[in-house]
């Protein structure tokens, strides 16, 4: 009898050890409560929208989705990269987050650092493993529109990166033929050409409509271009 109550008094105890530690694993305190992923990931995401490095670090050691969608199926180094908050992706970017990952329109964190001249942020991508031959929306890559834009130290580092210089887009175009179509062909187009001429760049392609680089830049009369074509040749 003495033995019989001795192994109930035993079972009685484990069942109440198995309990207290399931209480205290769900408990709110114990910050493991079955929907605290959740939670932690809206704590991120108001962390992005409100610029809080330091809150963005709290949730994701709290178990935050890195990877969650939020508005226009961004991810939060997309969001906070469209904000060029370099604090909040700095955070992210440490913790893992996918420097390739794509929103609805096609947009990486690398890719949209590249083209709007983020270089903050763009450093920290490529450090992180960014794909850098990966297309936009426009089949371009990062730097088709950085050369658009004249972003010049940007290129400088897309270049270093490795991105090819002669990659054709959707519309036909390489970097040099935006870097002189679509903008004014002032002092920052006149670097971007000449960048991309001393990485490489051929500027006998022709556009869809069969132009060069020099005969569209003639065609604009942007003659620094064209002189600065003519003695790469």
């Amino acid at each position: 009898m003495t033995t019989n109550r001795t192994i109930r008094t035993g079972v009685f105890a484990l069942i109440t050890a198995l309990a207290v530690g399931v209480l205290t694993a769900c408990s709110p305190a114990s910050g493991r409560s079955g929907n605290s992923g959740s939670d932690a990931t809206k704590a991120l995401w108001s962390a992005v929208d409100s610029g809080d490095a330091d809150a963005a670090r709290q949730a994701i050691d709290d178990g935050a989705d890195l990877e969650s969608r939020g508005p226009n199926d961004a991810t939060p180094v997309i969001a906070a990269t469209k904000k060029n908050d370099a604090r909040v992706a700095r955070v992210l970017i440490d913790a893992g987050a996918d420097v390739n990952a794509k929103d609805g329109i096609q947009d990486s964190a690398f890719l949209y650092a590249g083209a709007e001249g983020l270089d903050e942020i763009l450093k920290m991508t490529i450090d992180a493993g960014a794909d850098v031959k990966s297309t936009n929306r426009y089949g371009g890559t990062a730097l088709i529109p950085a050369s658009e834009h004249g972003h010049v130290s940007t290129i400088r580092i897309l270049i270093a990166a490795g991105v090819p210089v002669d990659h054709v887009n959707d519309l036909g175009w390489t970097a040099m033929h935006e870097a002189i179509v679509l903008n004014d062909g002032g002092p920052d187009q006149v670097k971007a050409v000449r960048l991309l001429l001393e990485a490489g760049a051929d500027p006998s392609i022709t556009e869809n409509g069969g132009l060069t680089a020099r005969e569209l830049a003639e065609q604009k009369g942007y003659d620094e271009i064209v002189a600065v074509i003519d003695a790469a040749a």
